[in-house]
Order: C-alpha cells, then sequence, then structure tokens
C-alpha cells in the first residue's frame, strides 16, 4: 500500500551573543507578518542537514558546513496538511546573515530568548521554549 508523503520542513537556530536571529516571513502565503526562524522544506532526495546547509545559503547568504548542525528536536504538526518540522542548531557558520530573498523576507534581527516579538509562528515560539532537546512536540491536533 502505498502512503502519501508528509510535508518536512528544516529549521535552523542561529546563536550569538545570548540572542537568536529570527526573520519575518513575506511575500510567500504562509505566516506572512509573522517571525520565524529561517528555513524551508527538504526536497526530493536530500537530507535534513543538507537541507539546511542549502537553505541558509539561499535565504541568509551564509555558509554551514552539515557537520555543525546539531538536531534539537521534532514537531508534528496539522496545519493546512499533516507536516513534520526539524528544529537544528548551527554551532558555527561562515558570513553574516543577510536578507538574501528580499520577495520572502522583510525582516532580519537578532532577539533575546526572553524578549521574542508578539508576531511569531506559534509553533516556533513554542520549539524555541522547549530548549536545547532532545525533544519531540505535536502541534494543532486537539
Amino acid at each position: 500500500m502505498r502512503h502519501p508523503g508528509i510535508p518536512t520542513g528544516v529549521h535552523v537556530l542561529l546563536e550569538r551573543d545570548g540572542q537568536v536571529l529570527l526573520m519575518r516571513r513575506a511575500g510567500t502565503g504562509f505566516f506572512d507578518g509573522l517571525y520565524s526562524l529561517p528555513g524551508g522544506h527538504v526536497e526530493e532526495g536530500e537530507s535534513l542537514r543538507a537541507t539546511a546547509v542549502r537553505e541558509m545559503r539561499e535565504e541568509l547568504g551564509i555558509e554551514l558546513a552539515e557537520a555543525s548542525l546539531d538536531v534539537l528536536g521534532v514537531v508534528h504538526r496539522r496545519s493546512d496538511t499533516n507536516r513534520i518540522d526539524f528544529f537544528l542548531r548551527a554551532q558555527a557558520w561562515l558570513g553574516e546573515p543577510r536578507i538574501a530573498e528580499p520577495n520572502k523576507c522583510d525582516d532580519l534581527r537578532w532577539f533575546a530568548p526572553d524578549a521574542l516579538p508578539e508576531g511569531i509562528v506559534p509553533y516556533v515560539r513554542d520549539a524555541l521554549a522547549a530548549g536545547a532537546g532532545p525533544w519531540i512536540a505535536e502541534s494543532g491536533w486537539g
């Protein structure tokens, strides 16, 4: 029996001087106007870490090594469909993060974990509050 695939996302936590980097989504039709961690969808034949490396290059113009990424946790959520999101922490990167896709992001800034913006994607806020992990969470199921 063939089972439908579940869209899989990867979110990357970048930390500097005790702050986390968030980007405000814009022009995507998905949580526009809310802050989120940078990331994106896993493409066919792509690993989680390879997705993180590609997405950070595309969205922020930075370079990561797959070996620099640690798994924080996983959220299985119900949104427009059944989704799985992996949260990874980058230990190091090369380059200065910038808005590399202005058609998908209209603000990029560092926030203290105890002073996150009000307008943040709810499951991302929950993931940041979950801590260093590893952890598994569910969202939107009941």
